[in-house]
């Protein structure tokens, strides 16, 4: 079994054991930018970014494949030249697209870095940290449209996560 671990194969002789090293700073360095706060917000925000993007993408291209008079939109763009059809498909595509990579991304950033500092906080590591991210989150980020808002996004994304957490902490079957 080959991994940025393992102490056998590739090149022999020093250059294996200075590959080695290197290998194991790496490593080292992945682990203390996991185990930091700010480096979970950063990692999740950008994972949630890419995530977010390839999603939107989707998305977008799935609202393309329904029949044209169905669409209120469609009726103009259908009388266009094909470039222009595609042109503005296109743009249309990579502003979702854009658009659901901000929102996954803030997201990711927002929960990551509050279960983080919560655990830290509490110093344990259990489901009362997920739901309490969560309802930070969601009453963060339903926030702008009231307090009732607020109240119903930090309720049901505090569920969310306790369901998510509870299914990820479950035993599996070979235990």
């Amino acid at each position: 079994m080959n991994g940025p671990l393992s102490t056998y194969g590739g090149a022999a002789g020093g250059s294996a054991e200075m590959g080695d090293a290197q290998t194991m700073a790496a490593v080292k360095n992945m682990k203390l930018l996991m185990e930091s706060c700010p480096g979970k917000t950063a990692v999740s925000g950008v994972m949630g970014f890419a995530l977010g993007g390839a999603f939107g993408l989707f998305m977008a291209s799935m609202s393309y494949d329904t029949p044209l008079s169905t669409n209120p939109t469609a009726a103009g763009i259908s009388s266009l030249p094909l470039r222009e059809q595609l042109k503005r498909g296109f743009k249309d595509m990579g502003s979702r697209s854009y658009s659901s990579a901000r929102n996954f991304g803030k997201v990711g950033a927002i929960f990551a870095g509050t279960e983080c500092c919560i655990e830290g906080f509490r110093a344990k590591n259990d489901l009362a940290n997920g739901v309490m991210a969560g309802c930070i989150t969601g009453g963060v980020l339903a926030a702008p449209a009231g307090p009732q808002a607020a109240a119903l996004g930090c309720a049901g994304f505090a569920a969310f996560s306790l369901a998510i957490d509870s299914y990820m902490r479950r035993p599996s079957e070979t235990d």
